[in-house]
């Protein structure tokens, strides 16, 4: 079995969008966690990362987008990364099934931005990695 993307929704208020989507992955959370936590595993299928402090309050500089800090992190569960222009994008793992794991993704930006389809190709990617 492989994962699969739930129909993402959108919403905007103001000059504020915010996207969110449900990932669901035949991998137990542990599989899936360095994939959304590590400057190896976000490369693999999202972007560069040049920096990653781990931690509540760390720093991250992601290739492209910005720097910015690490404003929610629970090991094995959640991670959020707010950058400097505001923008912020949040993983938040829990289990799904017995053996599978569930993502609850949002990004929150002003302005123009990633579209929907561009993180589904991005999904696309990341369970494909996951084998």
């Amino acid at each position: 079995m492989t994962g699969s993307i739930e129909q993402g929704t959108s919403q905007t208020h103001g000059n504020t969008h915010i996207l969110h989507f449900l990932v669901k992955f035949p991998h137990p959370m542990e599989a899936v966690w360095p994939a959304l936590s590590t400057p190896e595993g976000l490369g693999a299928w999202w972007t560069a990362v040049d920096v990653l402090e781990p931690r509540l309050g760390g720093t991250v500089a992601l290739r492209g987008l910005g720097v910015g800090q690490v404003t929610a992190w629970d090991v094995d569960r959640i991670a959020e990364y707010t950058l400097d222009d505001g923008a912020r994008v949040r993983f938040h793992l829990e289990p799904d099934g017995g053996h599978g794991s569930a993502l609850r993704f949002s990004h929150e930006f002003r302005g123009e931005g990633d579209s929907e389809q561009d993180w589904r190709d991005r999904f696309e990617r990341l369970i494909g990695r996951l084998g």
